[in-house]
């Protein structure tokens, strides 16, 4: 059974209605996708993992097909401390109290505000793609604001952003999608049409600009706050990140995170853009499956 024939349901989490697809058997663990995908982007991950644990793939707040709250001035619903609150109760409504995470690009954003807020839920944590956001715009360079411009786009004032995206989404897909060359057919089809869909579903395209307002203002409140306080990722991490995209040719990941962390830090960098669950899901899982078995010595 391929992951598209497993039918995806729809359970409540903080008042909020999530999709999501669970398949397997054993320990928990918890998958969040980034922008402007949906679960559907560990297609290729999901069910290899699913040999060995029980797999939670939900849309995560406003993306896909879960609730999308509304646009707000402070962007609050969509703040990574909101956003990690929802997931953390989603796998506890799924009977989880502590589980892994496995996250690419904004999911990755939720789950370090998850590993920071719930410690005692997160027994080890992988990124993919991503620093922190604070030290993301603490470096801001030329650099960052050309290569990372949707960023700046996306956090202009509702509805400005919406609009322009919503005059032809899909082009806008095939444009924000577009970060280093790619093969005509680079998206699986089912899993580009659930992206499509959920992007013309009244309210995604209003959530993903408040996703990135929110990094702009609420996120950055509460990161310098929990960086102040001395709050730190207390469990093993391992950072991944596309060798042919920006993370790596900008920064020194493993290094950054080290300072965001207590546990032990590994990884590097994988023979892809910035898609690496679908562009090189047998790289990812190299070192994901040893990372998600033995914990390393910390």
């Amino acid at each position: 059974m391929s992951f598209f024939d497993i039918p995806a349901a729809f359970a409540e989490a903080r008042g909020r209605r999530f999709r999501f697809r669970r398949m397997g058997e054993g320990p928990p663990l918890l998958l969040l996708h980034g922008n402007p995908q949906t679960h559907a982007m560990w297609h290729r991950v999901a069910p290899v993992l699913a040999e060995r644990y029980s797999v939670i793939c939900p849309d995560i707040t406003g993306y896909g097909l879960s609730d999308k709250p509304p646009v707000s001035d402070d962007h609050a619903a969509y703040g990574k401390r909101a956003m990690a609150a929802d997931m953390h109760a989603l796998m506890q409504g799924q009977g989880f109290s502590r589980f892994g995470v496995v996250s690419h690009d904004r999911g990755s954003r939720v789950s370090h505000r998850l590993a920071i807020d719930f410690p005692d839920a997160v027994e080890r944590l992988c990124v993919m793609d991503i620093i922190p956001t604070i030290e993301h715009f603490e470096r801001t360079d030329m650099d960052f604001a050309l290569g990372y411009a949707h960023w700046f786009f996306l956090a202009q004032p509702h509805p400005k952003p919406e609009r322009m995206i919503l005059r032809d989404v899909e082009d806008w897909f095939d444009i924000q999608t577009s970060r280093e060359p790619k093969d005509a057919g680079f998206f699986h089809p089912e899993a580009r049409a659930d992206y499509l869909a959920a992007l013309h579903t009244p309210g995604t395209v209003a959530a993903i600009c408040e996703d990135y307002r929110a990094a702009i203002t609420i996120d950055l409140v509460d990161d310098r706050a929990s960086r102040a306080a001395g709050a730190r990722i207390r469990c093993p991490l391992l950072a991944l990140w596309g060798a042919k995209g920006k993370v790596g040719q900008w920064y020194k990941p493993l290094e950054i995170w080290r300072a965001y962390a207590d546990d032990t830090v590994i990884g590097g960098p994988v023979p892809s853009g910035h898609y690496l669950a679908e562009e090189a899901p047998e790289a990812v899982l190299a070192p994901l499956l040893p990372f998600l078995v033995t914990p390393p010595p910390g």
